[in-house]
């Protein structure tokens, strides 16, 4: 460690640069119209995937970065210490080695491979739980034991992005949609993982006074729906979630359930079918987060089309699907879990054909 504040401050000042720089050579993320058969609706996918980290999660990251930089909780000689489910881990591993510092990822051992090698390849290592539940506490205590710097992504989301605008995902949204016919969206569809991203949209939306309503779509086995439900943050689940990335076990700190307008349950394999359907369409793959998106995003259509409304919603493609080759794209992986996505493949089959989305009976 340096051996005067002058010294430190000197290090933080190029840290800072260093992930600054990072900031000015990634352009803007792409904002894709993605045909679909409800009359009268358009769908656009903000495509998350092009960071250079490869996610959503790149946005967040160097967001904890800085906010660690600026409250002085990070010098020449820390480990950063993170618990994830993958791609947040992908993302922190970058930065770190950007201003040289080392990194250790805590996730559950049922993160997928390519996740896990990903944060290699980005020069981090990788501590595996076989309790999810119990990622906070040994990130907590690694980072206690090597005197590292425990980011909490779980608690510092939502509060180290400038959600009043400063180039931040919700201002690009409005921003490219400003040309389109329906430039103010009805919705937008998010999905929840520390719920950074929904807290920075919503505070975004009523700072600007905008019309547009936020959803938070939430795969199986996860607190958040339930928590938003009864206005508690208290709820935990027993079962760890399938679809990486979002969904979790508790209720977390960043999760902002007053500026959400409402939630929908997502079951997996609706969005494990939906992410195989929209990857199919894309020409290109798509993680299971982006199904789960979409499907909400399509049940919202169909009630726009019922109520007689016209206008746009806006989701998010949160990562590509290549992370999840021998998970969610994998039929033995399916049938491992007990999963049968056959009844939702046929519902989209049917849509397109119809033009009306009707979720199978067992949903």
């Amino acid at each position: 460690m340096p051996k005067t504040s002058t010294e430190l401050r000197a290090w933080i000042d190029d840290a800072i640069g260093r992930v600054e720089a990072d900031a000015n050579r990634s352009a803007d993320t792409h904002l894709h119209t993605f045909q679909i058969a409800t009359p009268g609706v358009d769908l656009y996918l903000k495509d998350e995937s092009v960071h250079p980290t490869g996610s959503l999660k790149h946005r967040l990251a160097r967001s904890l970065f800085l906010y660690a930089l600026c409250n002085g909780w990070l010098t020449p000689d820390t480990t950063v210490i993170e618990a994830s489910s993958g791609s947040t881990a992908v993302s922190e591993a970058h930065f770190a080695r950007l201003i040289g510092l080392p990194f250790v990822a805590v996730m559950p051992a049922s993160t997928s491979p390519e996740k896990i090698a990903l944060i290699e390849f980005e020069g981090g290592r990788c501590h595996l739980v076989d309790d999810p539940s119990t990622v906070y506490d040994e990130a907590r205590r690694l980072a206690r034991e090597c005197g590292g710097h425990y980011m909490d992504q779980f608690t510092y989301a939502e509060r180290a992005t400038d959600w009043r605008g400063n180039n931040n995902i919700a201002e690009s949204i409005f921003a490219q949609m400003s040309a389109e016919p329906h430039p103010i969206p009805r919705w937008i569809v998010v999905s929840a993982g520390t719920g950074g991203t929904s807290a920075t949209i919503g505070r975004f939306i009523r700072y600007r006074r905008h019309a547009t309503r936020l959803l938070v779509a939430d795969p199986e086995n996860s607190a958040f729906y339930d928590g938003w439900d009864s206005d508690s943050s208290d709820v935990v689940t027993q079962v760890p979630g399938r679809i990486e990335g979002i969904g979790r076990m508790r209720v977390e700190p960043s999760f902002v359930g007053g500026v959400v307008d409402d939630m929908m349950r997502v079951p997996d394999a609706a969005s494990i079918a939906t992410m195989r359907w929209v990857s199919a369409k894309l020409g290109r793959l798509v993680g299971g987060s982006t199904g789960t998106n979409v499907w909400a995003a399509l049940q919202l259509a169909g009630t726009m089309h019922q109520d007689g409304q016209q206008g746009s919603i806006v989701t998010l493609l949160c990562d590509g699907g290549e992370r999840y080759a021998r998970t969610c794209f994998d039929d033995a992986w399916l049938s491992a879990q007990g999963m049968d996505i056959a009844p939702y493949a046929d519902a989209l089959r049917r849509y397109e054909e119809t033009g009306e989305l009707v979720p199978p009976r067992s949903a």
